[in-house]
């Protein structure tokens, strides 16, 4: 299931990595950008912002000019996650809705450092295509037992 904010969490929903984009000059100046490595043209005209982009692979231009690139993969500590966005000076979390509790530690700790999160929605699914949450969903959906 997508994420969902929880108290004390100032979140900004956007339907695009260009919305996400366009929000943040309101936001920040120094971003922490978790959306992947495709896709960063969309910030790369933000001139005025620091970028920090985490990634598992190098990202591939074009870039914003002021970008640092932390290669890495999780999973990731709220405690780490903290220590991060307190030593890069972070004001701005972005990131697309993964999901699951695994990718949340960020999201913790932006709640925690009471940082503006910009969250990308996912996209909805095509008309015929259901959605379910779990294992469980998915055997009942095909009338199967569950376990």
């Amino acid at each position: 299931p997508g994420w969902r904010p929880g108290p004390g969490d100032d979140w900004h929903e956007t339907a695009s990595l260009d919305e996400a984009a366009a929000a943040l000059p309101a936001l920040g100046r120094r971003v922490f950008l978790t959306t992947g490595r495709l896709g960063l043209a969309a910030f790369a005209p933000y001139d005025a912002l620091h970028f920090l982009v985490r990634s598992v692979e190098p990202p591939e231009p074009p870039l914003p000019r002021d970008v640092e690139t932390l290669l890495d993969r999780g999973p990731y500590t709220v405690d780490g996650e903290t220590a991060l966005l307190r030593a890069h000076r972070i004001d701005v979390l972005v990131t697309k809705d993964s999901g699951g509790a695994a990718t949340a530690a960020k999201l913790t700790a932006a709640r925690a450092l009471s940082l503006p999160v910009v969250i990308v929605r996912r996209p909805e699914p095509p008309p015929g295509v259901t959605v379910v949450a779990d294992v469980a969903a998915v055997l009942a959906r095909l009338g199967l037992p569950d376990g």
